[in-house]
């Protein structure tokens, strides 16, 4: 079972976000609150996954981020936003954040997002990449993203196609017919060679170096 909490400063898009993921066997919102009372409540209820809203009156979600720390082992966080354009998105990529969805998914499509965020998947979409990317992580085409990509391995380099378009460890060993945990080496060598501490940071590599462009031209 998946446990899942909703921080956002509305009762509506929270009691939405509930009624939708708890219409499915394997995720359950343990929680939902405004940003006053996320900090307490994650740690109540020890969530697998947090919906955080990257802009609240009170308490902003990137303030909330950075207590709740991803990188040092806390939840899995995705950031929740009105506009894929939020220039707040970059910010939260560079703190940790796995990701980010805008409040208007497509019901049907957010229970398998909230999956591929809990078994180590990125949920970034190829469009609002890029605009997270000019708003301060670099541009496609970068000259140093672009050397980064060729110390890989072909391996390393399939893994990280994959890992880029949002596919969780046991998704793409089972697209390359390959182990978990040898997908869980390779990941951790493309982060080493990067210098990057996230999927995320990895993922966003692979696109300023043009993989992501080419990968869905050959699709």
């Amino acid at each position: 079972m998946i446990r899942v909490v909703v921080i956002d400063d509305e009762a509506l898009v929270r009691s939405g976000f509930r009624f939708i993921l708890e219409a499915v066997d394997d995720i359950r919102v343990v929680g939902a609150t405004d940003g006053l009372g996320a900090v307490e409540l994650i740690a109540a209820t020890r969530p697998d996954v947090v919906l955080l809203d990257i802009r609240m009156p009170g308490r902003n979600g990137l303030d909330i981020l950075a207590e709740l720390n991803p990188r040092g082992g806390g939840p899995v966080v995705a950031m929740l936003t009105t506009f894929d354009t939020d220039s707040y998105i970059a910010d939260a990529l560079r703190k940790g954040a796995s990701g980010y969805l805008v409040k208007d998914t497509d019901p049907e499509q957010l229970p398998h997002l909230v999956r591929s965020l809990a078994s180590g998947g990125v949920v970034l979409s190829a469009e609002a990449s890029r605009a997270v990317l000019h708003s301060g992580l670099g541009t496609v085409g970068d000259d140093r993203a672009k050397l980064q990509v060729s110390r890989l391995t072909a391996r390393e380099r399939d893994v990280l196609l994959l890992l880029a378009q949002g596919s969780s460890n046991t998704e793409i060993g089972a697209q390359l017919h390959l182990s978990g945990g040898t997908i869980k080496d390779h990941v951790s060598s493309i982060l080493a060679k990067f210098e990057v501490a996230t999927r995320v940071q990895a993922a966003l590599v692979a696109d300023r170096a043009g993989l992501l462009a080419h990968g869905r031209s050959e699709r």
